[in-house]
């Protein structure tokens, strides 16, 4: 990675995003892929055309032993605000003291389902790479389908017995929001967000790129963002690059960090594959329930 990939990326993070052009109404605030006007692809369309060049790819970032003394990247500072001055760390806006959203039938909140998850729900503040709370975001929790769920129970049982907890950045994601993400990829001007989270990508390629897509997994219910915590400390564990930076360091098998950071993301792709997740891999974080339960709708509820 060149000097400048390297300064930049302390700055943070890359997107599991989707977006899509229109929605048509259907049952149960849901949109349904065979009559949505669309365009692009979904994350998922995309992975299945990169996954033979991911395979090609070490799964792990070179077998460079882990006390090796060489300087690794690291998220482990303070975070960058918008405007590039140093905030402090936090988990992310305060939940509200109720949900007062009826959630459809076979959607759950997910923390009360794993007690121990934490949430930083970035699409809830203008930490992004919009720059904005997208739409449909109006409270900061982390919904997803009854199964999903379950299922993610799982992983957090598994990862607790190695001082291990889960935290989530996004989950359930309404279609308006990914459709906000279409509006901005229209226009060219707002790049406001691009140090922090695309320093080294085109906002012009970020489609091709499989960075961004018309649709979102997401907004099915059963994908999910997400990394691990120590439950000792409380910090969030190294896995080399931030949240939704755009770049090959946020890849699988990415040559860009180091053994350790590696080592942390292996971890969690096998505690979420040994639990029916499917990884995307361009993004380290991004997850899919290999059997989901609503695989060809869309929804649109707001998150409240």
């Amino acid at each position: 990675m060149h000097s400048k990939g390297k300064k930049l990326l302390a700055c943070l993070p890359a997107a599991c995003l989707a977006i899509q052009l229109t929605a048509c109404a259907a049952p149960a605030d849901a949109v349904d892929s065979g009559v949505a006007s669309l365009a692009g692809q979904d994350n998922g369309a995309v992975e299945a055309g990169r996954e033979a060049a991911a395979a090609r790819t070490p799964a792990t970032a070179a077998a460079a032993p882990a006390d090796s003394s060489a300087p690794q990247p690291t998220i482990a500072g303070p975070r960058p605000s918008p405007v590039g001055k140093a905030a402090p760390a936090k988990q992310g806006v305060k939940p509200v003291a109720e949900k007062k959203h009826r959630l459809p039938e076979g959607f759950v909140y997910l923390d009360e389902v794993i007690p121990t998850l934490k949430s930083d729900i970035r699409y809830y503040t203008d930490y992004n790479f919009v720059g904005r709370r997208l739409d449909g975001y109006k409270a900061p929790y982390a919904i997803l389908s009854g199964q999903a769920a379950k299922a993610l129970k799982g992983v957090s049982d598994d990862l607790a017995a190695e001082g291990l907890g889960l935290l989530v950045y996004d989950a359930y994601r309404p279609v308006k929001a990914v459709q906000q993400f279409m509006s901005w990829s229209r226009d060219a001007d707002d790049t406001a967000m691009k140090d922090v989270f695309y320093p080294e990508v085109d906002k012009a390629d970020v489609f091709k790129l499989g960075f961004v897509s018309s649709r979102s997994g997401h907004s099915r219910g059963s994908t999910i963002d997400l990394t691990t915590f120590s439950l000792k400390t409380g910090k969030p564990t190294d896995m080399g690059s931030p949240f939704d930076f755009f770049g090959e360091i946020s890849s699988h098998g990415t040559q860009q960090i180091g053994a350790l950071q590696a080592a942390n993301r292996a971890v969690l792709k096998k505690a979420m594959e040994k639990r029916g997740f499917h990884p995307y891999s361009k993004e380290w974080w991004h997850y899919t329930l290999e059997k989901e339960p609503f695989p060809k709708k869309y929804f649109d509820f707001d998150i409240e």
